[in-house]
């Protein structure tokens, strides 16, 4: 199965009240196009934290293996994969230099969400009309100002 996920995460501040929209794609083998859209806010939280949700909110709903192209607008997802980033982090047990990794959490989470997964990387330009994109980041923002806040509970400032 081959499936188009596009995410996005927003923050209201930073930290601040934040949420992540997610939307799937999928074409049946008939040209049937399926959409599924998820969305969570959370109390406190980063915009980078959300960027993450939001891609291992559209893994998870997947229920088999699939082959997945994941397109966001979050240059610090898509670089720690297509450049590489996060391989070096993992040899260096989630160390940059001297400093932990960030979201160290998340990128576990993904990184299992990955896991039964073909996925490649696609970065498409923030807030320039990219139709998934800006449903996307409608959601996550609608989230992020919703009244069904979660707590994000591994969250250190």
């Amino acid at each position: 199965m081959k499936v188009t996920i596009y995410s996005d995460g927003s923050s209201r501040g930073n930290p601040g009240p934040g949420g992540y929209g997610t939307v799937l794609h999928y074409v049946n083998p008939q040209g049937k196009l399926f959409v599924k859209e998820l969305s969570q806010g959370y109390i406190r939280t980063t915009n980078n934290r959300m960027e993450l949700m939001g891609a291992i909110a559209g893994l998870e709903a997947l229920t088999k293996p699939c082959e997945v192209v994941m397109v966001t607008d979050s240059q610090y997802v898509v670089n720690a994969f297509n450049q590489h980033w996060i391989e070096g982090w993992i040899k260096k047990n989630w160390m940059r230099g001297s400093e932990p990794v960030k979201n160290v959490d998340l990128w576990k989470r993904l990184l299992a969400a990955m896991e039964p997964h073909r996925v490649t990387w696609q970065w498409v330009k923030g807030h320039a009309g990219h139709p998934e994109n800006e449903r996307c980041d409608a959601l996550a923002t609608a989230a992020a100002d919703g009244e069904e806040l979660l707590l994000d509970a591994l969250f250190t400032p």
